[in-house]
């Protein structure tokens, strides 16, 4: 019977990595440029690609901020990345993304402490639904509004610290998304509310992108929507219980580590001559076009234009 057993998880473990292997082509690591006297936030950088992220950009030298809501996680990712990189310009600084009186502190202290800015990753997202203290719906003032305030804030040091990048974690969850710009940032109606919100938001992305790049023509300041790939982090935490099952498995088979989908993201932050592209959506083939509603300029303009009278700006 042992024998049996054995023979068995042996013959699950083979097709498993055969399975995890064929299925998902091994990125080529790819060289970065040297980053030193450079300054980088990444917001939710204390897990998941934007821990990965950071990491990497630390490695080439750069000054990064993690920008993250737990003080506890984001000094032990701080720590972490000194530790592993050997470069101590990795500091902490709370960010909560949920409040925008928490965006504008952020931005202030950042200001008056940090004299360059060259590389904003506007990576932090969540799933869950909910509402935050401004009253907005929690996916879509998390993963664009808050983020739309923060770019803002940020804009004329960038300007002033060009040629310099924002870079903005979308998904190709955006090809559900329906804004309609007289109810920006209330949750959707129906059955699947949390999980439209959250297509909704990734549309804010790609289309925040595009119109920020329309903005900024001529400033030397440029920025790309990404797709990472289907990458296994904790924002599935979120997932409903009976979903879980069926996901986890197929995080384990067939999604990307958090490494693995950072490459996408330091492309757009460090790889040389992509400003011709900026407000293009990439992915980790390259650029490539939105789904329709996210190539809609004139619901690019309105969704801007209604988010800045969200945040008041």
């Amino acid at each position: 019977g042992m024998g049996w057993a054995l023979l068995v998880t042996g013959l699950l473990l083979a097709v498993y990595t055969l399975l995890r292997h064929g299925l998902r082509s091994a990125p080529r690591p790819r060289a970065r440029p040297e980053l030193r006297g450079r300054t980088a936030i990444v917001t939710g950088g204390s897990s998941g690609i934007g821990a990965a992220a950071a990491l990497e950009l630390a490695r080439c030298g750069a000054r990064v901020i993690l920008a993250t809501r737990s003080a506890r996680r984001g000094e032990a990712a701080a720590s972490r990345i000194r530790r592993e990189t050997g470069n101590n310009e990795v500091q902490f600084m709370h960010l909560d993304l949920a409040s925008l009186r928490s965006v504008r502190a952020f931005a202030s202290t950042f200001l008056r402490q940090e004299p360059h800015l060259h590389l904003l990753i506007n990576n932090a997202g969540v799933s869950a639904g909910g509402t935050t203290e401004d009253g907005f719906s929690l996916p879509f003032q998390v993963n664009h509004l808050g983020h739309f305030l923060l770019t803002q804030l940020l804009l004329e040091r960038l300007r002033s610290c060009a040629p310099s990048r924002v870079v903005i974690l979308a998904s190709s969850a955006h090809c559900a998304g329906r804004l309609r710009p007289e109810s920006l940032g209330r949750p959707p109606p129906g059955l699947f509310s949390t999980f439209q919100d959250y297509c909704d938001s990734k549309l804010a992305n790609v289309l925040h992108a595009r119109e920020l790049a329309t903005r900024e023509q001529g400033t030397q300041v440029t920025c790309y929507a990404v797709h990472p790939g289907f990458v296994n982090t904790s924002l599935f935490r979120h997932a409903p219980l009976w979903l879980k099952p069926l996901l986890l498995p197929l995080a384990w088979l067939l999604f990307l580590d958090a490494s693995e989908g950072a490459q996408v993201v330091l492309d757009c932050a460090t790889q040389d001559g992509l400003e011709p592209l900026s407000g293009r959506y990439f992915t980790d083939c390259g650029p490539r076009l939105p789904w329709p509603a996210g190539r809609d300029d004139r619901l690019a303009r309105a969704l801007w234009e209604g988010s800045e009278r969200l945040v008041g700006l």
